[in-house]
């Protein structure tokens, strides 16, 4: 999907990192949301209360997740799952777009 219709935008951005990494918060008719976000080069660690989905638009990036341990490489193009209630890290090797849906 390239595009999300019928949604609304919040304007605040989401800063972390000293902005580093950001991203908007959609939220669709049915009360779910996604964020959209741009993360620059470094290692981050973020926690998530719930199911995570993220979608590798366009960059590079190794991520850490708690139940397989180690480093995973993802590229653009592919996705990959963060459980809820956990704590994963990402090496961002260059400027990466993406896409997270929350999952309930």
């Amino acid at each position: 999907m390239t595009e999300f219709k019928g949604v609304t935008v919040i304007k605040k951005a989401n800063i972390y990192f000293d902005g580093k990494v950001t991203s908007r918060t959609i939220v669709f008719p049915d009360g779910s949301k996604k964020t959209l976000g741009i993360m620059m080069p470094g290692v981050y660690e973020f926690g998530t209360d719930k199911k995570e989905i993220m979608e590798i638009i366009v960059g590079n990036l190794e991520v850490s997740l708690p139940v397989e341990g180690g480093w995973k490489e993802i590229s653009g193009g592919e996705t990959f799952e963060v459980p809820a209630n956990s704590k994963f890290s990402l090496k961002i090797k260059e400027v990466t777009d993406y896409c997270c849906s929350y999952v309930d």
